[in-house]
């Protein structure tokens, strides 16, 4: 799997919270470091502004992390004060009592805070023992709540370094609601291992992820170019870990040029991560979507058979249809020639007139790995019902179909959720293989990969999507410029509420001057009731 790219809203200070929010999700990041505080969010606001924050997050597709580093809420007159490592430090501690709760009542599942400065003249142990007494009735709140805290080394700071962070786990017994976020940038000023070191030894409690350049000389957010952070190098020491969460950009001090460093930033770590290329496309695409076939105004009935899984569903010739005949077989070989597939077939887009970069519709390699799939759950003896059965041969597909998504790169991810789509139309699908089509569905939705979105919007979501993940689903491609025509049961499930919510979108865009997207304006248009 591939972590999650966000931005921080303490970027964005000038600018009210739903306009930050919706320039977060419109330049293409999946997700959001909410700072609580000043100025976007009261962490003591009424459950109605809360509601209508977790609305307007969830409308947009974003992932949440709640972030504490707010400056001046608690005393006006000194910076982060007081800190859980000062001699009174109730008012911290209530705030991130309440950080929890808020977390959960906003679908987050990360709060992000740090130990605070040492008071001059006071003893570097009793501030340690205060921490550890203070974060472990913390850690008894969170996890009560579901929620996982993240403890954030800062230069300067009482817990500095990584090590100084699971120096404090460990003393309380390595809790798994406790855990770590790492700001890349500041490894270039405290980490002697630097980056790379810095991350693998975070790795098993990594939580949240910042990400920044820096000079190594001294603890200054700058963007990226603009300090000395090899960002390529950076990136594939995080990949190295296995980290699957959200990495924000942390610029706090650049608001004033915050719709160009939403931009800059976007690109710049799309260009330094070459090694996964669809996942840097799809990070750096600003191509319009391609034309919508349906008329301006309606809500198109999409194909009932999408050309990919038509595609993996017609007969098969050469490589693949010796590959298909093995698996068929034995689904035990499946591994090698799903990883193999593009290499073997291409990856051209299967309907490049209009989707030039198989977003929407797929591509060859999408269609093989899906073709393989089928081959790999044959149909099961079940009397009337012909159910695709997930064990067979003495194989579990189902834990060999997440494990190729598990461990697959954007491709082969996409194949898995295709071939899924393709078993969707061939037959019903067993319990098991639709609780693991959600379960990767929901994991392809938390990315601001269009192509594993798309891929997780077809035949499979039409049929076993909940409603409320199906709605965002639409949005979230909507938002990410990417047609409808992706959708599958465009016309058969969409709703009265999609309606508003694109309605809500489209007015609140329209309000401040910005383009309201085609697809958007066809699901406003929508009046069907659910």
């Amino acid at each position: 799997m591939t972590w999650t790219l966000g931005y921080g809203t303490n970027g964005l200070g000038d600018h009210p919270l739903p306009q930050a929010l919706d320039l977060i999700a419109e330049t293409g990041y999946g997700a959001v470091a909410l700072t609580l505080g000043f100025p976007h969010l009261d962490p003591w606001a009424e459950p109605d502004e809360l509601h209508r924050v977790h609305r307007r997050v969830d409308a947009l597709g974003l992932t949440l992390v709640i972030e504490t580093g707010t400056r001046f809420l608690l005393d006006p007159r000194r910076k982060h004060a007081p800190a859980l490592v000062d001699a009174e430090a109730d008012a911290r501690v209530a705030y991130l009592r309440r950080a929890v709760q808020v977390a959960e009542e906003l679908g987050a599942d990360t709060v992000q805070f740090f130990s605070g400065v040492l008071t001059p003249g006071d003893d570097a142990a009793a501030a340690r023992d205060r921490l550890l007494h203070r974060l472990g009735s913390l850690v008894d709140v969170a996890d009560r709540h579901g929620i996982r805290l993240a403890l954030e080394p800062e230069p300067g700071m009482v817990v500095e370094t990584v090590a100084d962070a699971l120096a404090i786990r460990a003393a309380l017994g390595d809790p798994t609601a406790l855990g770590l976020t790492v700001d890349i940038g500041h490894c270039l000023v405290v980490e002697s291992g630097g980056v790379a070191g810095a991350l693998a030894a975070a790795a098993p409690a990594l939580a949240h992820v910042q990400i920044d350049d820096m000079p190594s000389s001294h603890h200054e957010h700058r963007p990226f170019g603009d300090g000395d952070l090899d960002l390529p190098a950076a990136l594939i020491a995080l990949d190295a870990t296995g980290y699957t969460g959200v990495v924000s950009v942390e610029l706090p001090r650049h608001s004033w040029d915050a719709p160009h460093l939403l931009r800059h930033s976007h690109d710049a770590i799309a260009r330094a991560r070459p090694s996964t290329p669809t996942q840097g496309a799809a990070m750096t695409s600003t191509t319009p979507s391609p034309a919508s076939t349906a008329p301006p105004g309606s809500i198109s009935r999409t194909d009932p058979t999408p050309p990919v899984v038509a595609a993996a569903l017609a007969p098969p010739t050469d490589w693949l249809a010796e590959a298909i005949g093995v698996v068929h077989q034995d689904p035990r070989r499946l591994g090698a020639p799903f990883a193999l597939a593009a290499r073997r077939v291409g990856r051209d887009a299967l309907r490049a007139d209009h989707d030039p970069g198989g977003v929407v519709f797929g591509t060859v390699a999408d269609a093989a790995r899906a073709a393989l799939v089928v081959a790999a759950v044959p149909a099961a003896d079940t009397g009337s019902a012909r159910r695709p059965d997930p064990h067979t041969g003495g194989v579990d597909l189902v834990d060999t179909l997440r494990t190729l998504y598990q461990q697959g790169d954007t491709g082969e991810r996409r194949g898995v959720l295709r071939g899924l789509d393709a078993l969707t139309v061939v037959d019903a699908l067993s319990p098991e293989l639709i609780a693991l089509g959600q379960e990767l569905a929901a994991d392809a939705l938390r990315t601001n990969d269009p192509s594993l979105v798309a891929a997780a919007t077809g035949p499979f979501a039409a049929a076993h999507l909940d409603q409320h993940t199906w709605r965002h689903a639409a949005v979230k491609l909507v938002f990410q410029q990417v047609s409808l025509d992706a959708v599958a049961g465009l016309a058969d499930r969409a709703d009265a509420e999609l309606a508003r919510m694109a309605g809500d979108l489209a007015a609140e865009r329209r309000a401040a001057g910005r383009p309201v997207p085609d697809d958007l304006a066809r699901i406003a248009g929508q009046q069907k009731e659910s």
